[in-house]
């Protein structure tokens, strides 16, 4: 069912992934479509809430040129993840899906689990605003929701913006004005 999506996908993974190394944490891994972008100096914790999702990202754990280890976890809550440890949190439409009053819970993970300094790296939809393309979202925006469970309306950026010990360094779109990428850092303090 993603096969059209992950064609467009597949051109932009490598490219937002070819700086991210050291510990990193991806939440939301899914079935582990990002892993084999991860370069081989990458020590990769893996987290989904979905143990059969769990069970394919196993099998494309052990195609790839990296360590990975898979959990299943909470983003929300990260139980089983040590505090201030890693140097990236990556996350590929985890926050779209997820319900609004949980997104600053997993926000508030992140600062927890990431050492002073440590980057981010966010990809989300959202509403886009050419009113073609727009019109186009509000058609297939039941099916989306009901499918997926994604919105574009979660207003990420927003909630990584207020919260005072995260910094955005950037954002871009990585296709049109909807896949917008999000990377910022933790602050020392």
């Amino acid at each position: 069912m993603d096969y059209y999506w992950e064609r467009q996908y597949r051109v932009f993974r490598p490219q937002v992934l070819s700086n991210v190394s050291g510990n990193v944490l991806e939440a939301g891994v899914g079935t582990g479509r990002n892993f084999c972008h991860y370069s081989p100096a990458t020590n990769l914790t893996g987290i989904d809430l979905c143990s059969n999702m769990l069970k394919i990202a196993n099998i494309r754990a052990r195609k790839a040129s990296c360590d990975i280890s898979l959990l299943q976890n909470d983003a929300t809550q990260l139980s089983k993840i040590p505090s201030n440890h890693y140097d990236w949190y990556v996350s590929f439409f985890m926050f779209c899906v997820m319900p609004d009053e949980l997104q600053d819970l997993a926000i508030n993970q992140i600062v927890r689990v990431l050492r002073p300094g440590g980057k981010f790296l966010i990809l989300e939809m959202i509403y886009s605003k050419d009113e073609k393309l727009l019109k186009r979202q509000k058609l297939f925006k039941p099916f989306v929701e009901k499918v997926y469970g994604a919105r574009f309306d979660r207003q990420t950026l927003r909630r990584f913006q207020e919260n005072e010990h995260l910094k955005i360094e950037k954002t871009f779109f990585v296709k049109a004005d909807v896949y917008l990428m999000i990377e910022g850092m933790k602050g020392n303090a």
